[in-house]
């Protein structure tokens, strides 16, 4: 079923099916075969970044897209329903850049945003640590000042694309606090440990990224010292929103599949669509999932406006992924058996399901997040 896409802007509409394409040709039919053998999916972020959708949220004066969040959102949204390690990774690259973005001087984003927009590398951030995940403040990682510039010496922990990405956008703790810094790759002193074993998601690695000795010039820092926790949540709440926009991606090529099965497979000389227990799951699918795709787009409305969006990110990013896991859960109780086993997608939709619940804050953080901003005051 072809979402119904919106776009403020002329172009969106002409970059939606440009997406659509890329998806349907590039990505999809690549997805199962990679997940299966672990293999990263290096050459298709090269497709997507010569076609421009690595930078989309980012001015065009530095390399980017000029779009509106609105828009990058749905293109997330498409990828991460073609294969999830994909829109999450295009989702993981935006945020790395966000930093010297909004926080950088001029000479850092007219020096380095072309760059890291310009769709020859892909980006990783580096917030948490083994023992420090939702507590930031707990981190041990630290940048030194030293003559010219820091010693950074840490270990930054589930860091997605890990080992493969091209410069670390990672939060270390200075004299006066936690500050931003960027890092490129081939930095002498950065290592990395072996990939994770994960549930889901095996094509995109995840894994410890090691500081040891790591000497960064003084221009390696990002906005002011001790302002990283400001960059680092104000990251976070973009970051969110492009979770969300993977959740509804990965529930609509769940409830996509589930719908086609239902409608093909015949029990009791009836498809099996035909009978309530099963109509009623899909119309609950088909419904959560408008409400998830309605939340994201509000927030990122919101952001687009200028106004605050923090805790309408946290909302979306909440709903969304609670939403997706009992989506994925409910495509594989419509397919019953097939639904178990690896021929059908919708096993790996359930297992990918469950990191959207994770990343990016848990849902539990989300949860205390807009507590706290409804009883503020």
């Amino acid at each position: 079923m072809k979402v119904d896409r919106v776009s403020p802007t002329a172009e969106g509409h002409d970059l939606f099916d440009l997406v659509r394409e890329l998806a349907a040709k590039e990505v999809a039919p690549r997805a199962a075969g990679d997940e299966v053998a672990g293999r990263f999916p290096r050459d298709v972020f090269r497709v997507l970044g010569a076609s421009g959708l690595l930078g989309l949220p980012y001015a065009e004066e530095h390399g980017g897209g000029g779009q509106p969040y609105e828009v990058y959102l749905q293109v997330i949204e498409e990828f991460a329903g073609a294969w999830l390690a994909v829109g999450l990774g295009m989702s993981v690259h935006t945020l790395s850049c966000f930093p010297i973005s909004a926080f950088g001087t001029d000479a850092q984003r007219d020096g380095q945003l072309p760059v890291l927009l310009g769709g020859d590398v892909l980006g990783a951030y580096g917030l948490s640590e083994p023992q420090s995940g939702s507590d930031a403040a707990a981190m041990t990682t630290r940048a030194a000042a030293v003559d010219g510039g820091y010693s950074v010496d840490g270990v930054k922990a589930w860091t997605t694309h890990g080992g493969v990405a091209d410069f670390y956008t990672i939060m270390a703790k200075t004299d006066d606090g936690i500050s931003c810094f960027h890092v490129p790759a081939g930095t002498e002193g950065v290592s990395f440990g072996a990939p994770e074993r994960k549930m889901g998601m095996r094509s995109s690695p995840t894994a410890q990224v090691r500081f040891d000795g790591v000497k960064l010039p003084a221009d390696a820092l990002i906005g002011d010292s001790g302002q990283g926790f400001r960059i680092a949540m104000a990251a976070l709440d973009g970051g969110r929103l492009g979770i969300a926009a993977c959740a509804v991606g990965l529930a609509q090529a769940a409830f996509e599949a589930a719908t086609a099965y239902a409608k093909e497979r015949r029990q009791f000389g009836s498809r099996i669509a035909d009978f309530q227990g099963i109509g009623f799951m899909l119309a609950d699918m088909a419904t959560q999932i408008a409400a998830a795709r309605a939340l994201y787009l509000d927030a990122a409305r919101l952001r687009d406006a200028g106004r605050p969006y923090g805790t309408n990110a946290a909302m979306a990013k909440l709903f969304a992924t609670d939403m997706c896991m009992k989506a994925a859960i409910d495509a594989v109780q419509v397919l019953g058996g097939y639904g178990y086993v690896e021929d059908f997608p919708v096993e790996r939709y359930m297992r990918e399901a469950k990191v959207l619940q994770i990343v990016e804050g848990t849902n539990q953080i989300q949860r205390l997040v807009i507590s706290r901003a409804l009883t503020k005051g």
